[in-house]
């Protein structure tokens, strides 16, 4: 049964996987992605991409990529009383960290676990306040013995997930979740394909979803490596910054999607800037300028196979890479827009004018 909307995001979201440990999330994406595509695959490392074929001779090949890892941590030792040193999977602010439930994935089972607060004395005044760190924070599933832990089958590299419900706001705007970084992702390529799944493309679309983007991009150079893509699209999160009101800081909720021009890894291809400005202006899809601080598999993607023109069709959310997360869904839905509006539009002469515009 193929899932859409808010049921397609509430699943995405709720299931758990965190970099290197994503199978329960590429599972669902395998069991909705093959009806949607001609053939799909799972790499070694564990990508998961369905082609699509277009019909046309000398279709340009167009890559649609998000990425199903969350942040996360892994457990690093077993104490005597039974509790566990992590090391943290992705970026954390440590003070998101505490008091929080995870699961505990191990392989006899999955237990709920919980991170321990932060000593006060850690808070206390700026030298204090440096030096907390993710992995001063022990978790705890109340074991009574490292040897009790033992028996239960916990062992160092074990998983550690944020544990959450998916629910609307109360104002039905917003969903808050965790993982939205980056099942956004996923769910827009999903919903996207389903809606193209009985047309005729002019490009062949190659759509799907990365590993261990959140501790280096790393899964997405061997899926470009293996596809060969002539341009490349990545579908991710970003942090939004407008908490505070201010209407001037890259990231606001409810102002469309985000048109990435710079991070620190990538500079936006020029053409692929031009060709999502003209598309967005030409249907009327709301969207906003993004300069980021943080990178996307489009950083690695473009410096792939001698170049390739990369770009990035984003949503911001409030509290990224934490427990939860707050989205806006007109964010989303401009997005969807914009992702369709892109695959049924991309094809020979879009790719020429694109490299025109370097």
């Amino acid at each position: 049964m193929q899932l859409k909307g808010f049921e397609l995001i509430k699943t995405l979201t709720e299931l758990q996987g965190t970099s290197g440990n994503e199978g329960r999330v590429r599972a669902f994406i395998e069991e909705q992605l093959t009806p949607l595509v001609d053939e799909v695959a799972v790499s070694g490392l564990g990508n998961i991409f369905g082609v699509k074929h277009a019909q046309v001779a000398d279709a340009p090949r167009l890559m649609i990529a998000a990425h199903m890892d969350e942040v996360g941590f892994m457990v690093a030792r077993i104490t005597d009383n039974g509790l566990f040193n992590v090391i943290p999977i992705g970026g954390w602010n440590p003070y998101s960290v505490s008091a929080q439930r995870f699961t505990l994935q191990t392989r006899k089972g999955d237990y709920v676990c919980i991170s321990s607060s932060v000593a006060p004395h850690l808070l206390r005044g700026e030298k204090g306040a440096n030096a907390v760190k993710p992995e001063d924070i022990l978790f705890d599933a109340g074991f009574t013995s490292k040897d009790e832990a033992l028996e239960y089958g916990v062992r160092p590299g074990d998983t550690i997930v944020p544990q959450t419900e998916t629910v609307y706001t109360a104002n039905g705007q917003s969903v808050i979740s965790k993982a939205w970084d980056n099942r956004y992702g996923c769910a827009v390529m999903l919903e996207t394909m389903a809606a193209v799944r009985e047309q005729q493309l002019p490009s062949t679309i190659i759509a799907g979803a990365s590993v261990q983007e959140e501790v280096g991009l790393r899964g997405i150079r061997g899926a470009v490596h293996q596809y060969e893509p002539d341009a490349f699209i990545a579908v991710d999160c970003s942090p939004a910054s407008d908490e505070s009101g201010k209407k001037d800081e890259f990231g606001q909720l409810g102002g469309g999607f985000l048109l990435r021009v710079q991070d620190p890894v990538m500079i936006t291809h020029r053409g692929m800037v031009e060709y999502l400005l003209d598309t967005a202006e030409t249907h009327k899809i709301p969207y906003q300028y993004f300069f980021s601080k943080g990178g996307t598999d489009a950083g690695a993607a473009h410096l792939m196979n001698n170049g390739v023109p990369s770009a990035v069709i984003g949503v911001c959310a409030r509290y990224i890479h934490g427990h939860q997360t707050l989205f806006r869904l007109s964010d989303y839905d401009a997005a969807k827009e914009m992702l369709h509006r892109v695959v049924t539009t991309f094809d020979r002469t879009t790719l020429n004018t694109i490299r025109e515009n370097s």
